[in-house]
């Protein structure tokens, strides 16, 4: 039986779904942070999705502009203290890319800052080192 390993004789590309000016880290390319305009939902921020939005409003932040100035390791702390649980690291390395773009600085995936979160946590926590990310 053969078996197709190249996929040459398929026509033209298929169009996969995306707007044409999706960013790297889905949704809408963000406009940069750097100017001053924020968008107006957290949601449309980079690396926001429903469950960081929720995260951010059950620390009482509503809106892009709530963010400017924050320091996303205390905000990291302040959800662990409301939800009475060690949430995984990677929400901290979700948060300060977060707080990094509205602060002005370019949008990167969150896992740009897990080296960063590393290198200052390096084994203080169990759940650092059990963590996949």
């Amino acid at each position: 039986m053969p078996t197709r390993t190249a996929f040459h004789s398929d026509p033209a590309p298929r169009p996969t779904g995306r707007p044409k000016d999706a960013g790297p880290l889905g949704g809408r390319r963000p406009k940069a942070a750097s100017g001053g305009s924020l968008p107006p939902r957290l949601e449309d921020l980079p690396n926001v999705g429903p469950a960081i939005a929720t995260d951010f409003r059950r620390l009482g932040i509503g809106t892009p502009d709530e963010l400017r100035g924050r320091d996303p390791y205390m905000l990291y702390h302040d959800l662990c203290r409301a939800t009475h649980s060690l949430h995984d690291p990677c929400v901290l390395d979700t948060f300060i890319a977060v707080v990094r773009y509205v602060d002005g600085g370019p949008a990167k995936p969150w896992w740009h800052y897990t080296p960063e979160r590393k290198r200052l946590f390096r084994g203080t926590a169990k759940a650092s080192r059990s963590s996949s990310c």
